[in-house]
């Protein structure tokens, strides 16, 4: 399939697509009122990616009220972190700058919001939101222009906060509301060729999975044992790998990568393998498995395959642990196209994260012989659905990866992990990094963000809206 735009991508395919609801639908919703707050949180042990550590967070909450065409209205609650450092790096604007942009963005993306009069379903909504949320991202002069993928994260609580308005006023789960019921369109209008007929309720669960894996991060400057602790928190919690693991049941750990010392990255992988076997033997658990997080700083394919062969000849068990590699080498794609992940996606699912940004990126990171997608709440609710879509149509292994989210924002993440088909764990850092943000969260939804026996209570998502509020 030829690579354009996505616009002109979906606009050639559009008047193709079938109409499948001429009518109004009645359940459309509209925006009547909307508000937006912060909430700042320090982390209780900085985390360590893409090189460079974190300390802190700061929370966009977004409360909406909906109106649907018969006057029936609800409220809807949306919330995620302003991952500055994650979605918009860079070498020439500070800490303060970048997430300066996005509070200025996200000033201008509430007016937007509350002021458009159109009705929709959510889905719709964001399709036509969309287009003028990245136009104000445009308009915001700084050094560096703000990336796609910051303007996703900014605008993200918007549409989760429209999604849980609109499945509170039909009162269904907001992953139960992609029916032809209740949507206008097939798939075929977001997705283009090969989706007629089809709805997105097809590739979503209804229901929640009872429970799932919890995936607990090691992070780069994380102590693994005791005897790489400078000076112990001392605040109740774990602080080293075994502590975790026994604390929490863990069968699944991710590990964060430099990718830029190979000698460093793969003791940083034997070590964990090494603590890990200890401790799993003591407890006796004979299955766990690996994720490998490089945050995209590995030179070149290269790098990757030659560290993957050292840890297959050093610890072969450790390196058959190893379910899958997050996005190894750069976001930007198109100009990297050197780096291509054939041979690797042949020893291990080889996953887009970063670059995931619209269908177009997930066309050429295919190409490019990627054969496993990312979902983040943080990218948005719709697109996150849209491209568990393609994703299942294209047989890729799929994941939902966590940007240290707490409190409801980690509902959104763990609701989407639970109600899409194919993904096996839930990554879930908040409970590590900043669990005073988690405070009344992990009361309300016990063994969600206390994990004790390994596995999130996912059981508990559930409806109406997102099941947060």
């Amino acid at each position: 399939m030829a690579l354009t735009s996505r616009r002109a991508f979906l606009g050639s395919l559009l008047a193709a697509a079938p109409a499948i609801h001429a009518q109004t639908m009645s359940t459309d919703v509209r925006i009547k009122e909307l508000s937006t707050s912060t909430e700042d949180f320090l982390y209780r042990t900085p985390i360590k990616f893409g090189g460079t550590e974190v300390d802190r967070v700061t929370l966009l909450n977004v409360k909406v009220t909906l109106e649907s065409r018969a006057g029936k209205t609800a409220q809807g609650f949306g919330s995620m972190p302003m991952g500055n450092v994650w979605s918009f790096p860079s070498k020439t604007l500070r800490y303060d700058e970048t997430l300066g942009a996005m509070r200025t963005l996200a000033a201008k993306v509430e007016k937007i919001t509350r002021e458009h009069k159109e009705y929709g379903h959510p889905v719709d909504l964001n399709h036509s939101l969309e287009p003028l949320w990245l136009a104000a991202a445009n308009e915001i002069k700084l050094a560096q222009p703000m990336p796609k993928l910051c303007t996703l994260t900014t605008c993200s609580p918007f549409e989760a906060a429209i999604a849980d308005g609109f499945g509170k006023l039909v009162n269904r789960s907001a992953y139960a509301i992609y029916g032809p019921d209740l949507m206008r369109h097939d798939l075929s209008h977001y997705l283009g060729k090969g989706f007629e007929g089809e709805y997105l309720q097809k590739y979503v669960l209804t229901k929640p999975k009872p429970s799932m894996p919890l995936y607990h991060l090691v992070g780069a400057v994380d102590p693994i044992t005791a005897s790489d602790i400078k000076k112990r928190i001392n605040d109740g919690l774990p602080e080293t790998l075994p502590e975790w693991i026994n604390h929490s049941g863990l069968t699944n750990i991710k590990i964060k990568l430099n990718g830029e010392d190979m000698a460093w990255d793969t003791e940083r992988v034997l070590a964990v393998d090494r603590t890990a076997t200890e401790v799993q033997n003591q407890r006796r658990v004979a299955d766990w498995v690996y994720s490998l997080d490089f945050n995209e700083k590995c030179p070149s394919v290269k790098y990757l395959m030659e560290m993957l062969a050292k840890i297959k000849e050093k610890t072969p068990r450790g390196f058959a642990r190893i379910q899958y590699i997050e996005q190894p080498t750069k976001r930007d794609l198109k100009a990297d196209r050197a780096n291509v992940m054939h041979e690797a996606a042949k020893l291990r699912p080889v996953v887009i994260d970063e670059s995931l940004t619209d269908l177009e990126s997930l066309l050429l990171a295919r190409e490019m012989g990627y054969t496993g997608a990312a979902l983040k709440a943080c990218k948005g609710q719709s697109q996150a659905l849209l491209m568990a879509a393609a994703a299942q149509k294209f047989k890729m292994f799929l994941c939902v990866q966590d940007l240290t989210c707490p409190g409801a924002s980690f509902i959104h993440s763990a609701g989407i992990a639970a109600h899409v088909p194919g993904v096996a764990a839930i990554e879930g850092n908040s409970r590590q990094y900043v669990p005073a943000a988690n405070a009344g969260w992990d009361r309300k939804f016990p063994g969600m963000f206390d994990v004790r026996n390994g596995r999130v209570n996912t059981g508990l998502i559930k409806g109406p809206g997102l099941g947060a509020m």
